[in-house]
């Protein structure tokens, strides 16, 4: 069920597994350590990755699908048919309507009921089952102890088998052989504790900036520290501080971020994957679409076959 938009991107993983015998998605004990945010919309979801053959140990998740973008108008949908293969997923709980009336948020509520988003997620995995998506559930807004076990049945109920079990990172090869698509992380380690379907909270590097340049000072610096040992997010979201807003009171988060959008590109196809420690994991972004980047992003992969 794959078709041919971006270029192929639909269905990347699986192309890109002919190639590769063995990919990982995350580094191995071992790996280089320490290091260290996400997004959305009405739709605003972003991608993940995969890895690196297991003789590179540790793998890179950002730059096999290292693309997660945010604030998008595109559906859940239309973002996995572009590419997109990590999702950040900032669920909140609206006081107004139901009891269990859970939403997400990127800055204001969606009208996105997170069930519907992960039932169309989930369709979107039936269709193409060569695909493997990582969903990270954090920021968590107004949520109870109850409101945490109603979502993780859903998640369980939605996903079912598709979800990989807390463990030994997987091969893409080994989800395909279980028929597991879906490995969910959730920043809510009580929750953690007791579902085993759930993987802990992702490190994000969130530089805060407003200035593309003093994000990607940012971002070298945190590779100059050595990269997390395991998953991890390099994101080059750029973000509105108050003085922005105050001297730009009609302009928006979009209108500051595809200006500079180039010169984030030329950052990202710099990137490498791989052990390294000063390799990238996932990378995320915002507005998918209006640049090459999600297509960047996948391209890094290719560094994996030149050795």
């Amino acid at each position: 069920m794959c078709g041919g938009r971006e270029g192929g991107l639909e269905c990347w993983e699986t192309t890109f597994l002919t190639c590769v015998k063995h990919l990982q998605l995350e580094p191995r004990r071992g790996s280089p350590d320490p290091g260290r945010r996400g997004s959305r919309s009405s739709g605003a979801q972003e991608s993940g990755s995969a890895g690196i053959p297991r003789g590179w140990g540790p793998a890179v998740l950002g730059a096999l699908g290292a693309t997660s973008f945010t604030l998008q108008v595109l559906t859940v949908t239309e973002q996995l048919d572009a590419g997109v293969r990590y999702l950040d997923l900032r669920v909140a709980h609206m006081e107004e309507g139901s009891e269990r009336n859970l939403h997400f948020v990127h800055m204001v509520y969606t009208t996105a009921l997170v069930e519907d988003t992960l039932t169309e997620i989930s369709e979107w995995l039936e269709k193409h089952p060569r695909e493997v998506v990582l969903l990270a559930c954090r920021n968590f807004e107004g949520m109870t102890e109850d409101l945490h076990e109603y979502l993780v049945t859903c998640i369980k109920n939605i996903f079912g088998d598709m979800l990989c079990p807390r463990g030994e990172v997987p091969t893409l090869r080994q989800l395909w052989s279980r028929g597991q698509q879906v490995l969910l992380s959730y920043e809510d380690e009580t929750s953690v504790s007791r579902h085993v379907e759930l993987w802990p909270g992702i490190p994000y590097w969130w530089g805060n900036q407003v200035k593309p340049q003093d994000l990607i000072r940012y971002l070298e610096h945190m590779k100059s520290c050595g990269r997390p040992g395991g998953l991890f997010v390099a994101g080059i979201n750029l973000t509105e501080n108050l003085e922005y807003i105050l001297a730009h009171p009609t302009a928006s988060l979009r209108t500051l971020t595809l200006p500079s959008l180039p010169y984030l590109g030329a950052w990202v196809r710099e990137q490498c994957p791989g052990p390294g420690a000063r390799c990238t994991n996932i990378i995320t972004g915002d507005f998918i679409g209006a640049d090459s980047l999600v297509s960047d992003i996948i391209r890094l992969n290719q560094k994996l076959l030149q050795g």
